[in-house]
């Protein structure tokens, strides 16, 4: 079968969620191939992504508009503001919640989607309680904030990540980004996408939630009902058991491209995705 074409706008594009070696998840490559892999699939700026920590560091030797962040996950101390302020000074510029420690991921660790995580377990961090953002929460927001950090949602659930997003727009946070809000562990629901909208909260479509989840859990129909403006990329691929870039990026910018067209399609994978990352 002869391989698609890449479409005609997708170069210099941008990619929020990428994950490399080391690792204890088995991955393609180290950061440095990561890296190069993208590239060669019009990438110029990439996110490195480690539920283990922080990428920060790494991604400052990875290579030129290569950025990291930090994953606030139990080894890293959960709710901890020196972490990301230590993050955010080394140049790191995305904070996600708690991922394997999130307890929604707990209680969906069987589930089809979260394939790749077997075997890989972390201690539990709270977030919400009763409906409410715990407290150790607010100072880990008011640093986001003074840096201007994105805030990425981890593996929170849908409700969760309302409550969280509230109270980050009322500390002064500017960027959301929901992760892989349809995977159908995180339970996303209409009330919720109505919230989140109304917060300006950007939803990230992704190419392994596509090929991990069932046509009705994939990213890409989130085109259908919200506004494309507020859809950025994070690909989160890496995971050595899965396709790589040279294999799946490609057709999936063309589904992307069937779904809302070229001009939108372009925008989404260049100017929207990178204006969410940087200053």
């Amino acid at each position: 079968m002869t391989p698609l074409p890449r479409p005609d706008w997708a170069l210099d594009m941008t990619d929020l969620h990428v994950h490399g070696a080391p690792s204890l998840l088995p991955r393609h490559g180290d950061d440095r191939a990561t890296v190069a892999a993208e590239r060669r699939q019009g990438f110029r700026t990439v996110v490195l992504k480690a539920h283990e920590g922080s990428t920060a560091e790494r991604a400052a030797l990875a290579g030129d508009d290569v950025y990291g962040g930090i994953v606030l996950n139990s080894p890293v101390g959960g709710a901890n503001p020196d972490a990301v302020e230590v993050a955010a000074r080394l140049g790191g510029r995305v904070v996600w919640m708690p991922t394997v420690s999130s307890r929604t991921h707990k209680a969906g660790a069987s589930s089809p989607e979260l394939s790749v995580h077997q075997g890989f377990e972390l201690g539990p961090v709270d977030v919400v309680e009763h409906g409410r953002l715990r407290p150790e929460w607010y100072d880990v927001l008011d640093a986001v904030a003074t840096h201007d950090l994105l805030l990425a949602s981890g593996h929170l659930s849908a409700e969760e990540t309302v409550v969280l997003f509230t109270e980050a727009r009322r500390r002064g946070v500017r960027r959301l980004l929901v992760n892989h809000p349809k995977m159908a562990f995180l339970h996303w629901n209409d009330t919720a996408a109505k919230e989140l909208r109304e917060l300006e909260a950007h939803l990230e479509l992704g190419i392994l939630p596509d090929l991990l989840g069932t046509p009705e859990h994939a990213s890409l129909t989130l085109t259908a009902n919200y506004p494309p403006a507020l859809l950025a990329f994070g690909g989160d691929l890496g995971h050595a058991h899965h396709p790589g870039p040279a294999d799946a990026v490609t057709p999936w910018l063309h589904r992307l491209e069937h779904h809302v067209g070229p001009r939108a399609a372009a925008a989404i994978m260049t100017t929207t995705t990178r204006s969410l990352l940087l200053p």
